[in-house]
């Protein structure tokens, strides 16, 4: 069950220092935010039960005395149904093409499905183009031995990758075994990044996704796609140990407004609090944290407004 790492010619003798790219790619909701989480060894992506939670590229560093190896996570590749959606997808593709290693994740304890078949075939335009894939499956602790045992079967039977590797995020297991796995597959280089960066996503950007986190705590079924945060302003308060943050939600309809504010506006304070105590571990600092809801039709579906949300073409 367990891989063991293996340099594949890419990565030089074992006395250089590897420095590289990897990026994780899968169906949403397969644990990629959690895994890069667990491999960086602090929270640099959000994470939630609901599909299509990461919208953004978002790079984790990971140290090593012979390696630096940069985790890039991605949205989930799907079908898409809106124009967010075909800018994210064209944003995962973009990504594949241009890193060292790629990591498709499959759930330990879920059968291989259409969506997983589909990626495979994508992925294996990249393995033509010279780039390795490293099949991940995740969620090992969801899972018996008999189930992994039986997924790694499966995923085998899907491809030719260039290693296989089961892994869980939450207790652990065989982390530094992926790791080696990845770094293996990294061209020799110096670092890329300032000793001590574990990400170089702004801090606006993270306390924006750690709002939408904690909106996304316990809502209904069809508001997770329909918000969208962007923080207005942040700054240190003078002489405080403090920072205000000022921030709007934005949802697409009046109804999914009053969702978000619930009765007597207690679903809304219960975001605030939330996010308020996420934002303070991350920055290190108390925070004032003033939240605004605003309705912006069909967002999704208009150029105009998702340019204005950050989503570019």
């Amino acid at each position: 069950m367990e891989a063991t790492p293996a340099r594949n010619g890419q990565g030089g003798p074992e006395h250089e220092f590897a420095a590289g790219f990897a990026c994780f790619a899968g169906r949403p909701n397969v644990g990629k935010s959690t895994l890069m989480n667990a491999l960086v060894g602090t929270k640099v992506a959000i994470t939630s039960s609901r599909p299509q939670t990461t919208r953004r590229v978002i790079r984790g560093i990971v140290r090593r005395p012979d390696a630096e190896l940069t985790i890039i996570d991605t949205p989930g590749l799907h079908r898409p149904r809106t124009l967010l959606g075909e800018r994210l997808d064209s944003l995962v593709r973009s990504t594949l093409s241009e890193v060292d290693v790629i990591g498709f994740c499959v759930p330990a304890s879920e059968r291989i499905g259409p969506g997983d078949k589909y990626l495979t075939a994508e992925l294996s335009g990249q393995t033509h183009s010279g780039t390795p894939v490293v099949a991940i499956v995740t969620k090992a602790d969801e899972a018996s031995r008999e189930q992994v045992a039986a997924q790694l079967a499966a995923v085998a039977g899907l491809a030719a990758w260039a290693d296989i590797v089961p892994v869980s995020a939450v207790t652990g297991f065989q982390l530094d075994v992926l790791a080696g796995v990845l770094i293996s597959h990294l061209p020799p280089g110096r670092p890329l990044y300032p000793d001590g960066e574990l990400t170089d996503e702004p801090e606006q950007l993270m306390v924006a996704e750690l709002i939408r986190e904690a909106i996304l705590e316990g809502v209904r079924d069809e508001l997770p796609h329909s918000i969208a945060v962007v923080v207005e302003e942040m700054a240190q308060r003078p002489g405080r140990d403090l920072v205000d943050v000022h921030a709007i939600m934005y949802v697409e309809r009046d109804s999914q407004k009053a969702i978000v504010i619930g009765a007597k506006g207690a679903r809304l304070r219960e975001v605030g609090s939330l996010a308020r105590r996420q934002i303070e571990a991350l920055l290190g600092s108390r925070v004032y944290l003033d939240l605004r809801i605003k309705v912006a039709k069909d967002w999704q579906r208009d150029p105009r407004q998702l340019r204005r949300l950050g989503f570019y073409d």
